[in-house]
C-alpha cells in the first residue's frame, strides 16, 4: 500500500474510530443500575475535567459517573487498546493471523504472581501490590520463553511458541498446586482475578495503567515501518537494511510489557488481541502505520462495548472476560477452519 492511500485511509478511519470510541464512552458511563441520560453523561464529564461549569448538575449522578463508572471505562479502553495494539503486533512478527499475546506466556506468568499474592497476604495491603506482582510474574515467564528459544543469537519463531506452550502449561501446574493448598477466600478472589473483571476500578489503577501503557503503544507504532519489512521475509527486509533478529526482539519485550501492565490490572481477559486486529485488517490492510492506531482504537471500542454488555443483565453483572470469551471463541474456530481450508498453518 503507497503513502497516499495509507495517508487517506488514515485521515478517514482513525477519526471515525475516535469519534465512534467517544460515543461508546458515553454510552458506557451512562448505563447501569442507574441510568444517567447520555447528554447528561456528557456534561458531567465536560464539568469534570474543567471544560464547563455547570453547579446544576445532580451530585449522586456526578458521583455515580465520575468517581465510579468512568475510572472503569478508562481502564477498558487502555487495556483494550493495548491487547489490540499488541496482537496486531505479534500477528505480523509471526505472519499468523491466529497469534496473540498469550504465545508468550504472559497471562500463566501473571496468574502466578497474581496468585503468590493473595495467598502471602500481600495482596490485601495495597491495591498496587497485586498488579506489581502480576506484572513482574508475566515479565519473569516471558524472559524464561526467551532464553528457552533463544539460539545463537536468534528466535525461531516456532520454537518460541513451543517454548510458550511448555512454560505456561508448567506454570500453570504450579498455580493449581498453589491454589489447592490455598483456602475458600483466596481461591475465590483469584478466580474472580482471572475471569478479567472491570468491577471496582477506581482512580489509582487508572493512573497504575495509563501511563506506561499509552507511552508503550507509541514505542509500538514507532516500529511500523519495520513490522511492514518483516512482511517481505527475512533476506528481503535483510537486504533493506533491517535487523530482524533484533527488531524481534524490542517487538518481544514492548509487546510483552505493555500486555503485561494491562492484564496486571484487569486480569486476563481473553481474544482481545486475536479477533480485534484480524478484523480491522479486514478494512485497514496489512500496512502496520495504520493497522496498529485502528487497531487499538478497535480494542478500546471492543472491551467497553463488552463491558456493556457484561452490566446489562438485571440479575447480576457478567465479568467482561467471559463476554469477550463467548464472542472471541467462535470467531476463533471460523479462523482455524478458514486457515485450514486454504492451507495455511496455525
Amino acid at each position: 500500500m503507497n503513502n497516499l492511500n495509507v495517508y487517506k485511509k488514515m485521515g478517514i478511519m482513525l477519526p471515525a474510530m475516535f469519534l465512534l470510541l467517544l460515543f461508546t464512552i458515553i454510552a458506557a458511563v451512562a448505563l447501569g443500575a442507574v441510568y444517567v441520560p447520555l447528554g447528561r453523561s456528557f456534561r458531567i464529564i465536560l464539568d469534570n475535567i474543567g471544560l464547563i461549569d455547570d453547579p446544576a448538575l445532580p451530585q449522586e449522578q456526578v458521583s455515580i459517573i465520575f468517581r465510579v463508572r468512568l475510572p472503569r471505562v478508562i481502564v477498558a479502553c487502555v487495556a483494550g487498546a493495548a491487547l489490540s495494539a499488541c496482537g496486531a503486533v505479534m500477528q505480523g512478527l509471526f505472519r499468523n493471523p491466529m497469534a496473540d499475546p498469550g504465545v508468550l506466556g504472559v497471562s500463566s506468568g501473571a496468574g502466578l504472581g497474581a496468585i503468590i499474592a493473595i495467598t502471602t497476604g500481600f495482596a490485601a495491603r495495597s491495591i498496587y501490590t497485586m498488579p506489581l506482582f502480576a506484572a513482574v510474574g508475566a515479565l519473569c515467564t516471558v524472559t524464561l520463553i526467551y532464553l528457552l528459544a533463544l539460539r545463537k543469537g536468534k528466535i525461531a519463531p516456532l520454537t518460541l511458541i513451543l517454548s510458550g506452550i511448555a512454560v505456561s502449561t508448567f506454570i500453570g501446574a504450579v498455580t493449581q498446586f498453589i491454589l489447592i493448598r490455598s483456602n475458600t477466600y483466596e481461591v475465590r478472589r483469584y478466580v474472580f482475578w482471572t475471569m478479567g473483571g472491570l468491577s471496582g476500578m477506581m482512580w489509582e489503577q487508572v493512573r497504575l495503567i495509563t501511563f506506561p501503557v499509552l507511552v508503550l503503544l507509541a514505542v509500538l507504532m514507532m516500529f511500523s515501518r519495520e513490522l511492514n519489512l518483516l512482511q517481505l521475509g527475512e533476506e528481503e527486509a535483510q537486504s533493506l537494511g533491517l535487523e530482524p533478529s533484533r527488531t524481534r526482539k524490542l517487538l518481544l519485550l514492548f509487546t510483552s510489557l505493555i500486555t503485561a501492565v494491562a492484564i496486571s490490572v484487569c486480569g486476563p481477559v481473553s481474544f482481545v488481541g486475536l479477533i480485534v486486529p484480524h478484523m480491522v485488517r479486514l478494512i485497514a490492510g496489512p500496512d502496520h502505520r495504520l493497522l496498529i492506531p485502528a487497531s487499538a482504537l478497535g480494542g478500546a471500542i471492543f472491551l467497553t462495548g463488552c463491558d456493556i454488555l457484561g452490566r446489562l443483565p438485571a440479575d447480576g453483572e457478567i465479568h467482561v472476560g467471559i463476554i469477550t470469551a463467548i464472542l472471541g471463541a467462535p470467531y476463533f474456530l471460523y479462523l482455524l477452519i478458514r486457515t485450514r481450508r486454504v492451507g495455511g498453518a496455525f
